[in-house]
């Protein structure tokens, strides 16, 4: 657990600790303290809170034992919103939208979405260390992060000018006639911007997923309010301080910090407030649901990306090499924590043997460390119990019959929340690590003979985001495809997301697509 109430009993060593940090540290705001040392402090500014609460602590995901027990691993403490602050923050939203939706044009709204790309990337540093602070992941993950975030908004300050947004439309010749014959007027559709839309992001992805949500929103017309993850609200705030320097006016793009607690109340007032028009989720299928069920009196439109379980097939045509780093690419990005990760790997019988070797030779040279380590290709799990729930279904896996390749541990001495890259075979379908989405650094492996075997394995899930496959049999690359049950089908690629391309899953995995001209869609209503 990485959230603790500020009200709590301390040992003589935390309590120095504490006033420590408080002597040390850089008061922002009145609800902001914190250790980073940045370029630009003023960054991490956080929103006018109207409600007082509890403090949220910022934990290091990279933080050792020691570190977490004498609470050294604390680098910001936030003060947390509640449903109080987030029906403020609606009410303001819901007040500010005709004037956003009317008095601005849509070139004034691509220029300050341009602007804010612009100011994102020359803080590019200090929004990378940022990240890699409070989520774990590697430095270089979160620089080149920083530049996939900015990418949508570029996207949609171009698509914001163009006929499919707000203001666009079409023209349609009318069924009717006059008197005489001739047609009788036209019929003309127009788009619309929805209205408020509430956004909640997660942790894994601070930055690109608040711009892949924020920017096709406002670039349509609409004003926001953002809920980020509890776990990284820290690169929420300071792309928020850039756009607003931007000039996306403040009660256009609100922020509303909550923690584990609030949570719930703040999803349920996004979810039943009237003056919301729009939710837009990216988090596990359960609460997804949820939020379906919560916005069903109020008949919400709603964006749901939720859990994946992405099956990765090998056939016996593939280039190994091309494979096996596709493989890499998508199973330990962010030490397998994205929902687009490769889970269950279906590896022909016939290079089996071949695969299973170069993929073990090279994620053995993995560097396994704290992000901010220059020699780091692989940081911590973003918390101890999902570190401990990733050794679980290794230990179910190897206990009905899998083999242990590589790995299979945890790593205590480099902290409590990291796990070693590992690689099992002769996994058996039923188990958890196959039937569920791992969320975290370990490639499952089964085999197959037949193409048909491997498309129903594949397919055998309630998921459906995406899948992967390597094959230079262009036949079987479109047949293959076509039947795969997935929103985003992955050929000899391991990483297939981008700006430009419509992000989204069928079956449990959601509604609705992200990305691409699709992405903006979302946000407008035809008139």
């Amino acid at each position: 657990m990485f959230l603790r109430p500020k009200m709590k009993l301390l040992t003589l060593k935390q309590a120095e600790f504490a006033l420590t940090f408080l002597a040390t540290s850089i008061r922002l705001s009145s609800s902001l303290t914190t250790s980073i040392n940045l370029r630009d402090p003023s960054l991490l500014r956080t929103p006018s809170v109207t409600f007082h609460r509890e403090s949220l602590e910022v934990l290091d995901p990279a933080a050792t034992t020691r570190e977490i027990e004498d609470g050294s691993a604390v680098i910001a403490l936030v003060e947390v919103m509640n449903r109080a602050d987030a029906k403020k923050a609606i009410d303001v939203s819901s007040k500010a939208f005709d004037q956003w939706r009317f008095q601005t044009t849509a070139m004034e709204r691509s220029k300050m979405l341009a602007r804010w790309s612009t100011l994102i990337t020359e803080n590019l540093d200090d929004l990378a260390k940022i990240m890699t602070l409070e989520s774990g992941k590697p430095l270089r993950e979160s620089i080149g992060e920083v530049s996939y975030g900015t990418s949508f908004i570029d996207y949609y300050a171009a698509e914001a000018i163009r006929t499919n947004s707000a203001g666009g439309g079409y023209l349609v010749p009318s069924p009717f006639s006059s008197v005489d014959g001739s047609p009788r007027g036209k019929v003309m559709a127009v788009q619309e911007p929805v209205g408020v839309a509430c956004l909640i992001t997660p942790w894994n992805f601070p930055i690109a997923m608040i711009t892949r949500k924020v920017a096709p929103a406002l670039a349509a017309g609409c004003t926001v309010v953002l809920k980020p993850s509890e776990t990284t609200p820290l690169t929420a705030i300071a792309v928020k301080q850039l756009a607003n320097r931007a000039g996306i006016p403040d009660e256009v793009f609100q922020l509303v910090i909550a923690d584990k607690t609030t949570t719930p109340e703040v999803g349920e007032e996004f979810c039943m407030n009237p003056a919301v028009k729009k939710i837009s989720f990216t988090g596990s299928t359960a609460v997804g649901k949820l939020l379906m069920k919560l916005s069903s009196d109020t008949v919400k439109r709603l964006s749901l990306e939720l859990g994946g379980n992405a099956p990765f097939i090998v056939f016996e045509d593939a280039d190994i090499e091309q494979a096996v780093n596709a493989a890499i690419a998508s199973k330990f990005r962010n030490a397998g924590q994205t929902c687009v990760c490769a889970d269950r790997f279906i590896i022909h019988e016939d290079i089996e043997e071949n695969f299973i070797e170069s993929l073990r030779r090279k994620v053995a040279k993995f560097q396994v460390g704290a992000g901010l380590s220059k020699d780091t290709n692989m940081g911590p799990l973003i918390a101890e119990s999902a570190a401990i729930s990733v050794k679980e279904k290794v230990d179910e896996a190897i206990g009905q019959g899998a083999e242990c390749v590589l790995g299979g541990e945890l790593l205590p001495d480099l902290g409590p929340n990291f796990f070693e890259p590992t690689i099992l075979r002769n996994v058996d379908p039923l188990s958890r690590i196959w039937s569920t989405e791992t969320f975290g650094p370990v490639v499952a492996i089964a085999t197959f003979l037949r193409e048909e075997d491997a498309i129903d394995l594949a397919n055998d899930s309630s998921s459906g985001l995406a899948s992967y496959f390597c094959s230079k049999d262009m036949a079987r690359v479109f047949r293959v495809a076509e039947r795969l049950e997935n929103g985003m089908v992955g050929i000899n690629e391991g990483i297939i997301s981008t700006a430009t391309a419509p992000f989204g899953g069928v079956k449990e995995s959601g509604l609705g697509r992200e990305g691409s001209p699709a992405g903006i869609a979302e946000y407008l209503e035809t008139k």
